[in-house]
C-alpha cells in the first residue's frame, strides 16, 4: 500500500532518459493495515500521520532522525537513471536499527540490502557518523596480526585468512599492514592501522557495532 504525494520539490523529470519515464509523483509505502507485519523499511515519513490525510491534503515530508547502518554501496559511471534529475553517482543502501539483511530474502526487490538512498541527488539529507569499523583499513589490504596470522580485508566482516584455515575468530589485534592496493604500504598508513588496533579487538568491534545497530552484521 502506498502514500502517493504531489510534485516534489527535490528533482526534476529526466527529459533526457531513454529509460526511465517520471510523472513528478512520488509514493511512501505505509502501513498495510491488517497483513502480515514486517521489517520496516521506508525511512521517509508525514506530519500529519498518513491515516489523518485525505487526498488534497497538504503534508510536510521527511525523515525523522534515524540510525541505519550500511549494508552497500554502489557507485554509478556513468551515473544511473532514475527518471529524476540530478541523476545519482552514488547508491547507499542502509536498513533500521534493529533490522538485519537476514530478514530480507535475497530474491526479494530489497535483495537483503534495504533501502536505497543517493546522496547529493538534491535530498537535503544530515548525516552523522557513528561508527564505521575498521575506519582506518581500505578493501583489499593485507594485514599481519598479532599471532603473525595474515588476513586480506574485503570488509569490516569479510575477513579472508592466507591460511586458508577457519577465520574462526577473526584477526588478533594490533595489527600490521603489510600492502594496500598491491603494493608496500607508507609508513603513515602503517602507523595509521596499528594506532587504530592498538587496544580493543574484533570481537570488541563487532559487539559494539551490533549494540549500536541492534542487528547482526552482512556477511
Amino acid at each position: 500500500m502506498g502514500l502517493h504525494l504531489g510534485a516534489v520539490a527535490w528533482w526534476d523529470i529526466d527529459t533526457g532518459s531513454d529509460f526511465m519515464r517520471w510523472n513528478g509523483i512520488m509514493a511512501l509505502g505505509v502501513d498495510t493495515g491488517g497483513q502480515a507485519p514486517g521489517p520496516e523499511v521506508e525511512l521517509f515519513g508525514t506530519d500529519p500521520p498518513p491515516e489523518q490525510l485525505e487526498a488534497g491534503d497538504i503534508c510536510r515530508v521527511g525523515v525523522p532522525a534515524t540510525v541505519v547502518h550500511v549494508t552497500a554501496v554502489d557507485h554509478h559511471d556513468p551515473p544511473l537513471e532514475t527518471g529524476r534529475l540530478p541523476r545519482p553517482h552514488l547508491t547507499v543502501s542502509v536498513l533500521r536499527r534493529g533490522v538485519s539483511y537476514r530478514e530480507f530474502p535475497d530474491d526479494s526487490h530489497l535483495n537483503g540490502t534495504g533501502y536505497g538512498l543517493h546522496p547529493g541527488d538534491g535530498i537535503p539529507f544530515t548525516f552523522e557518523l557513528l561508527m564505521r569499523p575498521y575506519a582506518s583499513l581500505e578493501l583489499g589490504d593485507e594485514v599481519a596480526d598479532a599471532v603473525d596470522r595474515a588476513w586480506r580485508f574485503g570488509g569490516p566482516w569479510d575477513w579472508a585468512p592466507f591460511d586458508q584455515e577457519p577465520a574462526g575468530a577473526g584477526p588478533c589485534w594490533p595489527l600490521t599492514l603489510l600492502t594496500r592496493a598491491g603494493t608496500p604500504c607508507t609508513p603513515e598508513d602503517a602507523h595509521a592501522v596499528a594506532a587504530s588496533t592498538a587496544s580493543g579487538s574484533h570481537h570488541g568491534t563487532v559487539r559494539d557495532w551490533m549494540t549500536l545497530t541492534d542487528a547482526s552484521p552482512t556477511p
